[in-house]
């Protein structure tokens, strides 16, 4: 399995680091046989599959239990658990032991955080802790309300030069990789020339360490898309067609069939 340390020395690799979410075991098993090298258990997990609008309903107990789902799937990955909204960053204490709980009780690897100048310092102490930190600047979901949509940040100067120097605050802090999210190409392939870390991209263009997607819309299971990324399959219309195709033997009488039945043939006649 990688560690957190395999991961970090990726810098530069002429190998890209592979990420992608799962929310369950079964998921999670398909990915890790597939050969990616890290599984985040994202809070995306609220509008990809719980059903919500944003990230921000996801509680700390649903990040839990299926961190630990893919962590009991899966031998050969990296799995990180990404620290829903409020879960940190108000008190270090609460923060400090809601990160150690995915450690000890969901199985994590690590921990990832949205970052800002808040969480430089909660970084360096869970990194001191032994709670590897993965952060995440650029577009951070979690601030939908104040950002005031999914719009792409680091598009002026000021901005730009703001997320390279959180990138730089958080790699000294002991950060292991940083995800750079929905940002210029340019500003992204800066920011990982300039760090020390390896950078994990979702719409930050070609030129970082590695590429994080949401699973469900590599998979086509998702009603709509963010421009960057990119469709692999249309599960959705093949789960469809499988479950139309099930209801449709139902109502013939074609399922079950004799095969999917068993006949016991010492029980008499109950009446």
């Amino acid at each position: 399995m990688p560690t957190v340390q395999d991961i970090r020395r990726r810098t530069g690799d002429d190998a890209p680091i592979t990420m992608l979410t799962a929310y369950d075991a079964p998921t999670a098993s398909v990915v890790e046989d597939a050969g990616i090298d890290v599984i985040l258990v994202g809070d995306s997990m609220g509008n990809a599959v719980l059903g919500y609008e944003d990230t921000l309903p996801v509680t700390l107990d649903d990040v839990a239990s299926r961190t630990a789902s893919v962590a009991r799937a899966t031998d050969d990955v990296l799995v990180v658990a990404d620290m829903p909204f409020l879960s940190y960053g108000a008190d270090v204490g609460d923060s400090i032991e809601h990160c150690g709980r995915m450690l000890k009780e969901a199985d994590a690897d690590a921990v990832k955080l949205e970052c800002g100048p808040h969480t430089i310092e909660l970084t360096k102490r869970l990194t001191e802790l032994g709670i590897p930190v993965m952060a995440h600047l650029g577009l951070t979901p979690q601030h939908v309300n104040q950002l005031g949509g999914f719009f792409r940040q680091g598009t002026d100067q000021e901005s730009a030069e703001q997320i390279l120097d959180l990138a730089r605050q958080h790699a000294d802090a002991g950060a292991f990789s940083l995800v750079l999210e929905h940002v210029p190409a340019n500003v992204a392939a800066q920011v990982t020339d300039a760090i020390d870390i390896p950078t994990i991209g979702i719409g930050a263009g070609p030129d970082t360490d590695g590429q994080v997607l949401v699973i469900t819309d590599v998979l086509g299971l998702s009603d709509r898309s963010p421009p960057f990324s990119k469709q692999y399959a249309d599960l959705r219309s093949e789960m469809q067609s499988a479950i139309e195709a099930y209801r449709e033997d139902v109502e013939t009488g074609d399922f079950p069939a004799e095969e999917h039945a068993h006949v016991e043939d010492d029980i008499e006649d109950l009446y």
